[in-house]
């Protein structure tokens, strides 16, 4: 069964670059992000954790942790990491997991309809859509999923306004309006009248009946 927003995100015991990691408890009381690649060594990826690794500053800023998944061992992870920082001239500060048994990659419902793992010559191709991301709520809830093919790089640029949405809008009556950035007004959710959301979000821009602006909260 998929992954659906709002499930609670699968728990799991691995190996990673930073050690053994109950996931759960890794998490703790922070936001997580969870990216999956199909292999070490693949140029796209090397890219993607590049780019991780620059970013890594700006998720603590939002108590976020970043953890990567990759179907290899710990012991090529650590090589490949010194790759990733080379290229993306930043210390790979996260952990990357072990997931050479597939556990977490099937837990998470991260594989291709058509996968499968040949006992020699294994390429990226036969995990290629092992390449997701779940934005993970402190309830351990999932928030928010992307999945991309092997051909297309991720935007981490979207991943952290993604990140940011997803934070302004936990548990309160708003939403982002598309293309949302953070500073930019929210949309004030229905459940709110007019004269509730004017108490709780102060002077309203409305648009439409249903569309309600406000001025997002700090």
């Amino acid at each position: 069964m998929s992954i659906r927003i709002n499930d609670v995100a699968p728990d799991f015991t691995a190996d990673s670059t930073a050690g053994t990691i109950s996931f759960h408890e890794w998490l703790g009381d922070s936001y997580g992000i969870v990216f999956s690649h199909p292999r070490d060594f693949t140029p796209v990826c090397t890219t993607e954790f590049g780019a991780v690794a620059q970013l890594v500053p700006e998720f603590a800023k939002r108590n976020t942790k970043v953890i990567g998944v990759s179907v290899d061992s710990v012991a090529e992870h650590q090589k490949w990491k010194r790759d990733i920082e080379a290229f993306g001239g930043a210390p790979a500060d996260f952990p990357i997991i072990d997931d050479t048994s597939l556990t977490v990659s099937k837990a998470f419902d991260m594989l291709p309809a058509d996968f499968y793992l040949p006992t020699e010559g294994r390429t990226p191709a036969n995990t290629a859509t092992v390449r997701t991301v779940y934005i993970i709520g402190p309830d351990k809830k999932v928030r928010l999923t992307m999945s991309y093919p092997m051909s297309v790089g991720r935007n981490f640029a979207e991943i952290m306004r993604a990140l940011d949405a997803v934070q302004a809008t936990d548990g309160v009556p708003l939403a982002t309006p598309a293309n949302w950035v953070p500073g930019q007004d929210v949309i004030v959710a229905l459940s709110l009248n007019n004269e509730q959301a004017t108490e709780k979000f102060g002077e309203l821009d409305i648009k439409l009946p249903y569309l309600r602006f406000a001025k997002a909260p700090k």
